[in-house]
């Protein structure tokens, strides 16, 4: 299959949804799949207000669309709702090119956590933006669900996954946690409003909370936790070793569609424990014993109490949680999508 992934979440950016993307365009290289990436480092850019990591890329629907029709694809994927991906977008609907989408992130939620606008607005914006799509991706039934509530019915599933050879329970502990009290609480993302970090950093549970991230709340943060330890943006060896050496990682959003972060975790033995939402509702489950048919050994805790989470998750026996994690495959998630695209593609290609 000839496939064209528009996103304008790409590297050097580091958060869930680049990972996910650009893992699956790996696994489809590796298969054989011709796949075409139209992103941000393509263009010139602009920083993103309040994310200055994200790059909003400068350019037209002349631009984008000629790089599609030249690339001739059998399907076309917007993954993100950007300035790439409405460019996209309306260059497929006026040539009638039919296209896939996915939903990987709560856009309207973010800014209501950060101006306290009500975000039914933006939902609006992203409903219409998903709605000529003809399937959306999730990765999730919780969200497939949420967005039938807007009037989006054509969800397909899109798993996500964990590179079991980078996190293991066979990784050395970072230098960093030498000497630290123990336990050692563990969080990792985006040091940012919508994150709810601040939940997080005042939970009364004992031991050394630790924070991996950077972004625009963190030097507040490291001023208003001084006894919190803040290692900054981690990636590859540094962040497994981050992960492997926590007793609990604690997830604190009430705003992500997934939680990547918590798979991650898990596969370096470490439990888990969040809000009972979106997230870790899907990942640990209601009663920390996770969501996989068949699977009933504690793997962390959901509590509207996120301290009372945490200390229910740090009973869960470590090897357990890394056998959980081994359900969620990368290979997987890859079949899912390109079920999903094989089943709208055309075979003799989407452009005349």
């Amino acid at each position: 299959m000839r496939l064209t992934l528009v996103s304008d979440a790409w590297t050097p950016q580091v958060n869930g949804v680049v990972r996910t993307l650009t893992t699956t365009v790996d696994h489809l290289r590796r298969r054989g799949h011709a796949v075409q990436t139209i992103t941000p480092d393509r263009f010139a850019s602009l920083p993103c207000p309040t994310y200055p990591e994200i790059r909003l890329a400068l350019t037209t629907p002349y631009r984008v669309g000629g790089l599609i029709a030249g690339f001739r694809p059998d399907a076309v994927h917007i993954a993100t709702e950007g300035p790439l991906g409405w460019l996209a977008r309306g260059w497929c609907i006026k040539r009638g090119v039919p296209f896939t989408t996915s939903f990987h992130t709560r856009f309207p939620d973010y800014v209501a956590a950060r101006t306290g606008l009500s975000p039914a607005y933006l939902w609006r914006l992203l409903a219409r933006f998903h709605a000529p799509a003809t399937a959306i991706l999730v990765a999730t039934p919780r969200l497939a669900a949420e967005l039938a509530e807007h009037g989006l019915t054509q969800t397909r599933p899109w798993s996500r996954g964990v590179d079991l050879g980078q996190f293991h329970t066979g990784v050395a502990s970072h230098p960093a946690y030498a000497g630290l009290p123990r336990p050692i609480s563990l969080g990792v993302g985006r040091v940012a409003v919508e994150k709810n970090i601040a939940a997080f950093l005042t939970a009364d549970v004992p031991g050394t909370k630790v924070v991996v991230g950077d972004g625009p709340a963190l030097a507040a943060m490291r001023a208003r936790f001084p006894r919190a330890v803040f290692l900054g943006s981690l990636t590859g060896a540094p962040l497994a070793a981050a992960y492997a050496g926590a007793d609990v990682f604690v997830f604190p959003s009430l705003t992500d569609t997934f939680g990547l972060v918590m798979i991650e975790a898990l596969a370096s033995g470490v439990p888990v424990a969040g809000f009972p939402v979106a997230g870790p509702l899907d990942v640990v489950g209601a009663d920390g014993r996770g969501t996989v048919a068949g699977w009933s050994a504690r793997i962390g805790a959901t509590d509207t109490d996120l301290a009372a989470a945490i200390r229910t998750a740090l009973t869960a026996d470590r090897a357990h949680c890394a056998a959980y994690a081994a359900n969620f495959r990368w290979e997987a998630c890859v079949d899912q999508f390109v079920a999903a695209l094989a089943a709208v593609a055309e075979p003799e290609g989407l452009i005349p």
